[in-house]
């Protein structure tokens, strides 16, 4: 009898090797997800961690996307195939892939990484014994403000520890590797002003079914970065499809929505918005050259301080987390006036949708928490001059955070000196050219104004009597261009 070749031999070994070798990884990546559970002590929804496979075959089996498939081939008079296989395209765009090892152990590890190298993070949770009151089958639903694209990395940050969220990703996350991240975190991804029937039909469905199976969420309403500090107006077309879920029985008792807040000392597109605010009034767009010059100049610079260790954090990310709000009464309220939400003509359904979603914006903007150069901010737009002497500044701080407490707005550190608060302020903004000391004054740099009217606008909703002089002097545009 001859021997075996050797290249039979290394294919016989590797077809022993190979599923023992799978085995043994499967058992080791479980092991590890338990004890990031474990260690964490975060509530993680059963139904994420569902194969892809499954949720594929729920929607190509799913009565109203076959309902869409036969009217979107009448409509594009093409075959019922072909237009199933769009279908079978938007399932594979938007469904994530979870997987709980690299949430938990690449993801917390990245984003604590990351946030710890860019600012001091700071959460708060306004009554932290609300969510152990929560029924344990409860369909959560978190709702933030949208101040960088360094809210997805922030409010997973804070959440940690207490669930593993899954959010609504636009379509710029779509390149290698932020798409494989992303998904492999929970996240799907959607498709802003893309207006085709059949592609929002299997968008619907599948948030339905997640909401269904009580996958928690996190959704910016605004659509987009505000470009000039303020909130902007709630975008319902998610929180619509979330909310539908409740039209079956039982759902809408185990319904909440989450108001959190973010802001920032420093948000690191700043500049960019404010770009793309000039813009809007008919500014240049700078060309790609330019584009590309300042990422360069940001990343070598940047580079350069971390390297000759003079690197400089940007100051303070913080969260404000506020308590749940129950879906079902406010149903109830609804349906006292006649008839219920559900049975209302689709234009009404959305007035009455936009209506809760404004008023959860509003609770949004109630908890925005209040960092050292907002304030500070805030306090030199009350001026109507470009030189404040220090006496006069220091003096419209502390008035400025007073008012502010008496709000009951989330003021970082409210028992600080106001000498203090402006000192941490002072060292960002005159580090980019905002702010500079004149003798016993400071003086408003050309540049700066309009980064200090950013920064104002994003809490001069919370000034009380000082509100008016804040809004006096805003010097940006109002935004009103459609976010990305």
């Amino acid at each position: 009898m001859s021997p075996l070749p050797s290249w039979a031999l290394v294919l016989l070994a590797l077809a022993v090797l190979l599923p023992v070798g799978r085995a043994v990884w499967d058992r080791w990546t479980r092991r590890a997800a338990l004890r990031a559970m474990l260690r964490f002590r975060a509530r993680v929804d059963r139904f994420k961690l569902t194969g892809k496979r499954y949720i594929r075959d729920a929607l190509l089996a799913d009565e109203q996307v076959a309902a869409a498939v036969r009217a979107h081939a009448e409509a594009q008079g093409i075959t019922r195939d072909r237009a199933w296989g769009r279908v079978r395209e938007y399932i594979d765009e938007i469904v994530p892939a979870f997987n709980l090892l690299m949430y938990y152990q690449v993801g917390y590890a990245a984003s604590k990484a990351s946030l710890d190298l860019f600012y001091k993070v700071s959460v708060r949770v306004r009554d932290p014994g609300a969510f152990e009151r929560l029924p344990r089958e409860s369909i959560v639903i978190y709702l933030m403000n949208h101040r960088s694209n360094a809210d997805y990395v922030l409010a997973s940050y804070a959440l940690a520890g207490q669930v593993a969220i899954s959010y609504a990703v636009g379509e710029w996350a779509r390149v290698f590797p932020l798409e494989y991240l992303f998904k492999s975190f929970g996240s799907y991804f959607i498709r802003r002003r893309y207006r085709e029937p059949l592609y929002h039909t299997v968008l619907e469905r599948y948030v339905q079914l997640v909401t269904r199976n009580g996958v928690t969420q996190g959704l910016f309403p605004e659509g987009g970065l505000s470009r000039d500090g303020h909130l902007r107006p709630a975008k319902i077309g998610l929180i619509d499809y979330m909310l539908g879920t409740a039209a079956e029985p039982g759902f809408a008792e185990r319904m909440y929505v989450v108001p959190v807040a973010i802001n920032y000392d420093r948000v690191l597109e700043d500049r960019s918005l404010l770009r793309e605010l000039r813009i809007t009034e008919g500014g240049p767009a700078p060309g790609r050259l330019t584009q590309l010059r300042e990422v360069l100049n940001y990343t070598v610079s940047n580079f350069g301080r971390l390297s000759t260790r003079r690197w400089k954090r940007y100051g303070r990310a913080a969260v404000v987390i506020g308590e749940p709000v129950p879906v079902a009464p406010w149903l109830a309220e609804v349906a006292a006036e006649g008839t219920s939400l559900f049975e209302r003509p689709r234009a009404e359904r959305l007035a009455e949708v936009q209506r809760f979603t404004d008023a959860m914006m509003a609770r949004i903007g109630a908890i925005v928490p209040v960092t050292a150069v907002p304030l500070v901010c805030a306090a030199l737009q009350t001026f109507d001059a470009e030189l404040v002497p220090e006496a006069r500044l220091l003096e419209r701080i502390e008035q400025l955070r007073d008012a502010l407490v008496h709000e009951g707005a989330e003021v970082v550190e409210p028992a600080r000196e106001a000498a203090e608060t402006f000192e941490r302020a002072y060292r960002m903004l005159r580090m980019r050219r905002v702010l500079a000391q004149d003798g016993d004054a400071y003086v408003i740099l050309p540049r700066g104004r309009e980064l200090i009217s950013y920064y104002a606008n994003g809490i001069a909703h919370l000034c009380g009597a000082w509100e008016a002089s804040v809004r006096a002097r805003d010097a940006l545009p109002l935004d009103t261009l459609v976010g990305r």
